[in-house]
């Protein structure tokens, strides 16, 4: 691994060493990017099965001068001698490796589902394999730290949220705290660039058929459907919460945008919304409420760890608010990272201090 100036160990940093599991994709690939230039972080080892031996610079030349190592397999990775172990992998994957390395006193950062869903029952029905470590899954720690800090801070395991389940669950937050919705009439209207459906190659994500076009998908059920609910149920302390979820593929290839709308109380539709929104994330470095009015951009949060969200009122009963992040950033490996410095005791920003890329 490359040294750099503002990383070097003389100075005294607490230098933790990190491994990532299925390093090839999307998320793979951005904890990379965000990971090389962590200054209290030493990538030491990135799995593929298929891709081993290979430079991590020959697959992704935007780290060339960044990443030196190569891709192992996961019997080479020495993954027990890491301080924390990511896993961009495919659903089930990090269930299987989990009990090994918190044995081992390795801490575990799950990307994909296996740490999400509290009910093994909902987990099955939606991701269609068992739970294979329920008793690990009873203590996972789900990852959105605007609203979990203090039990990040003390995990073993984070179940890191789904890209879509972030933005509505700090879209409605506010509103569910302060009760000033209905627990029952919530619908979360959301898009996402083509990113979000992975690396892998499938015709619904090649460019002729993703350009110049807009649809809904996953109309009859989608699995982040049940991770909405289960969190926002716990966030309201309300089993009534229920929200109809239906997302949507942009022709873009980073960002989601999500349009949520509530039924408001009484005491909404008397509250200042925006004076609630404004303190309710007062101090939250990647959470910005924007100014009464604003309609955030996709392209205002693009390979960044910010959040942009605007609250409006189009009728009395009614409130929308408008939420955009990049979903593998805030919505994947930048939260993921976020997670990881409240578990070592690092400054919660380290590393994510990003701005956002225009044009």
């Amino acid at each position: 691994m490359a040294v750099f100036p503002d990383r070097d160990v003389s100075r005294g940093f607490q230098m933790i060493k990190v491994g990532i599991v299925g390093g090839t994709g999307y998320t793979g690939v951005e904890l990379l990017r965000l990971l090389a230039r962590h200054p209290q972080v030493q990538l030491q080892a990135i799995t593929s099965r298929k891709e081993a031996g290979m430079p991590v610079a020959d697959m992704y030349p935007s780290l060339r001068g960044h990443v030196d190592l190569a891709f192992v397999t996961p019997d080479d990775a020495k993954l027990t001698e890491c301080d924390v172990v990511f896993f961009a992998t495919p659903h089930g994957v990090a269930m299987a490796q989990a009990r090994e390395l918190v044995n081992a006193g390795v801490k575990v950062i799950d990307l994909a589902a296996d740490f999400r869903l509290k009910d093994t029952a909902v987990f099955e029905q939606w991701y269609g394999m068992p739970h294979s470590c329920p008793d690990l899954l009873e203590e996972a720690v789900y990852g959105l730290p605007e609203l979990n800090r203090e039990a990040i801070k003390k995990a073993r395991i984070i179940g890191n949220p789904g890209c879509y389940p972030t933005s509505v669950q700090l879209g409605l937050a506010p509103l569910l705290k302060n009760k000033l919705v209905e627990p029952t009439h919530l619908i979360a209207n959301c898009a996402s660039g083509v990113s979000g459906a992975g690396r892998k190659a499938e015709v619904h994500t090649l460019l002729a058929e993703a350009a110049d076009n807009f649809k809904a998908y996953g109309v009859k059920g989608h699995r982040h459907g049940p991770e909405i609910n289960q969190q926002l149920r716990a966030i309201a302390g309300d089993d009534t919460v229920n929200c109809l979820f239906v997302p949507h593929l942009l022709p873009i290839i980073r960002g989601i945008h999500s349009t949520l709308y509530g039924r408001l109380t009484a005491a909404g539709q008397a509250a200042d919304l925006q004076a609630i929104f404004e303190a309710h994330y007062q101090g939250e470095r990647f959470v910005d409420v924007l100014p009464a009015g604003s309609a955030p951009e996709t392209r205002s949060v693009r390979a960044s760890n910010t959040v942009r969200i605007a609250v409006h009122k189009p009728q009395p009963d009614t409130v929308m608010v408008l939420v955009v992040e990049d979903n593998l950033t805030k919505g994947a490996s930048g939260q993921a990272v976020q997670c990881m410095n409240l578990m070592f005791g690092f400054d919660e920003k380290l590393g994510l201090d990003l701005v956002p890329v225009l044009p």
